[in-house]
């Protein structure tokens, strides 16, 4: 071999190696979800090419003198040398699958938690979140969207993962405290400046003239808590089934359109300015002050709503496969802890922890909750009764 020809070949095998070196870190960087078996194989992949080289190295001996060649496999090794320490040095990543209305407090929470897990373990830690409508959001998970951890607003969608493949166990709902509900929330209503249709109560959404923002109850989460709170509402008030019935009814034929979930609502609302009250969750309200400022709306609270207790989840046959079960339930279990708890509270969920609470009342008016499994039943019932494909809001709402 010339010393030319030896140039030429660790050209190209040095280039080859950065290049592979450049793709290992961007497939890192971009997906995050790679299993430490994965790991372990590009660590014998870079062992392999550090081999390969040596090998060819042995067999052009008379040609390594030369200080080109030489610069050549120098540079050859440093990228494989980069790309073992990319491997060994990626922070692990958890995909946090969740609904529209919780953007604000998981960015504030992801970050505390990472501070956490640095003091505690030393690692640094990634934490990926997924938004959308809640129901829409179990299905994308049921459908193989690999997240580690589903955070819902109901357990009605965490229960589908249970009895679509088996993801969770039919237990799940136990395993942390509070029914793994680490927070609550309140059905309000957001209207406009002023509240010029003196819009106060639930029967008052069903006025003439009135249009009533509500997200879609078969694809949000968001949407079945209203539903349930104007269906609950009815019955406090001394109605029977056939009334509730009725009376959602008339608030759905209110309704111009209905979005897949919260976050679309609230931009129908707000920013499209259709409609004259906004349904949702009083953590949303914050949020739309945030966003658009507070002398844009009010916020009004109904008599009644229902007690809306946002479930989470470890997701088990993706945490095992990606051997991530640690780290994912410590996320978990941090949302019951203090810093957990008064990050909930700034972000206008209400703690589970009195302590916390207390230091907060005077955001969190006091609410005639309703309980959902008291009222209507377990929620695999509340599910399939209201909810699915032929159910009653199928029958109740006039654009199906």
């Amino acid at each position: 071999m010339t010393a030319r020809c030896a140039r030429k070949t660790f050209t190209s095998m040095a280039r080859r190696s950065a290049h592979a070196a450049a793709i290992n870190c961007l497939k890192k960087q971009s997906t995050g979800h790679k299993q430490r078996s994965f790991r372990s194989l590009n660590r014998r992949r870079v062992a392999d090419s550090v081999a390969a080289l040596r090998h060819q190295a042995c067999h052009t001996t008379l040609h390594l003198k030369d200080p080109a060649v030489n610069k050549l496999l120098a540079a050859s090794l440093l990228a494989a040398g980069l790309a073992f320490a990319s491997v060994v040095q990626a922070a692990p990543t958890l995909l946090n699958v969740s609904y529209d209305v919780m953007r604000d407090f998981y960015k504030d929470y992801n970050s505390a938690f990472q501070k956490h897990w640095k003091a505690e373990k030393n690692e640094d830690v990634s934490v990926q979140m997924s938004f959308g409508g809640s129901s829409k959001q179990a299905r994308s998970v049921i459908d193989g969207l690999p997240a580690d951890v589903i955070t819902m607003n109901m357990a009605t969608d965490i229960n589908a993962l249970a009895d679509n493949g088996g993801l969770v166990p039919k237990e799940w709902v136990s395993r942390l405290p509070n029914n793994s509900a680490p927070f609550t929330s309140a059905t309000v209503f957001i209207v406009r400046k002023g509240n010029p249709k003196a819009l106060k109560d639930w029967p008052d959404l069903i006025k003439d003239g009135v249009e009533v923002i509500v997200p879609n109850p078969k694809t949000s989460g968001n949407g079945r808590y209203t539903y349930l709170s104007a269906w609950g509402y009815t019955l406090k008030k001394g109605g029977d089934e056939a009334a509730a019935k009725k009376f959602v009814g008339d608030l759905f034929r209110h309704v111009p359109v209905l979005d897949t979930g919260g976050r679309g609502a609230t931009t129908t609302f707000m920013t499209n300015q259709i409609g004259d009250v906004l349904v949702t969750f009083e953590n949303e309200a914050e949020m739309i002050a945030r966003e658009f400022g507070r002398d844009q709306f009010e916020v009004v609270y109904p008599s009644v709503s229902a007690q809306a207790e946002p479930p989470v989840s470890v997701v088990d046959k993706v945490v095992d496969k990606k051997q991530s079960r640690a780290l994912a339930e410590a996320y978990l279990q941090y949302l019951w802890s203090p810093e957990g708890q008064e990050i909930a509270a700034k972000n206008y969920l209400r703690p589970r922890d009195p302590q916390v609470l207390a230091k907060y009342t005077d955001r969190f008016p006091k609410v005639d909750f309703l309980s959902v499994e008291n009222t209507f039943g377990d929620w695999r019932t509340v599910q399939k009764t209201h909810f699915v494909d032929g159910g009653v809001f199928d029958e109740i709402y006039p654009g199906k």
